[in-house]
């Protein structure tokens, strides 16, 4: 069983200059229980070295956290990543599936209740949904669905949701309450000054809400 509840999305972008590495060890220790690698700028070569040391890094960790990788099947088949995660205009669920197998996750972007449905109905293990809030993190998305979005979605499907976009330590307990199973952060973690205590701060928020 997978826990999605604190699901870190990575940007190299965003670091301040520090190792993708060196961050999500920090915010594992903070409690992050899922890691999605993001790296819409670089090279395969590159995107296969920081897979393969977020990789090392995790099995070295034995926490049993899984690590998807945004996008990029052959990334993932050939560091023998957990799973990918797939937007809208990605490869088709069903091709990726006969590609990966029953053994790797997929998760789905979905920016709409029509996604959600459509994913959990084509074999989707979680769905991402998103923006719920207006987020910078990330260009050319669907206007936000709010709290009011994760709960039609919710209602809809029975898929873990992990919710996504403009979500902090003030309004992660209001996502989780509103029908997430989790929440997806990038900028969160990844650019505050201590990201091991912005991980906990924010676990500390999603337990209060369940």
């Amino acid at each position: 069983m997978v826990d999605y509840s604190l699901y870190l999305v990575t940007d190299r972008g965003l670091s301040l200059g520090r190792a993708t590495v060196n961050i999500v060890r920090a915010a594992i220790a903070g409690g992050v229980t899922c890691v999605q690698l993001r790296e819409k700028h670089a090279d395969t070569r590159a995107f296969l070295e920081e897979a393969r040391a977020l990789k090392e890094l995790l099995v070295a960790l034995e926490a049993s956290i899984p690590l998807l990788i945004n996008d990029r099947l052959d990334v993932a088949l050939a560091i023998g990543a957990d799973g990918v995660h797939l937007g809208q205009s990605d490869m088709p669920l069903a091709d990726a599936r006969r590609l990966l197998g029953d053994t790797m996750l997929i998760g789905i972007s979905a920016e709409s209740l029509e996604d959600a449905v459509r994913a959990e109905a084509e074999g989707a293990d979680y769905i991402g949904i998103s923006p719920v809030f207006t987020t910078s993190t990330k260009a050319d998305i669907a206007p936000p669905l709010g709290l009011e979005g994760i709960r039609r979605i919710r209602a809809a499907v029975s898929l873990p949701l992990v919710a996504i976009g403009g979500i902090h330590q003030e309004n992660a307990g209001a996502v989780i309450r509103a029908g997430a199973d989790g929440v997806a952060v990038v900028s969160a973690i990844v650019s505050a000054t201590c990201p091991r205590s912005a991980a906990t701060a924010l676990k500390q928020q999603i337990q209060s809400a369940r």
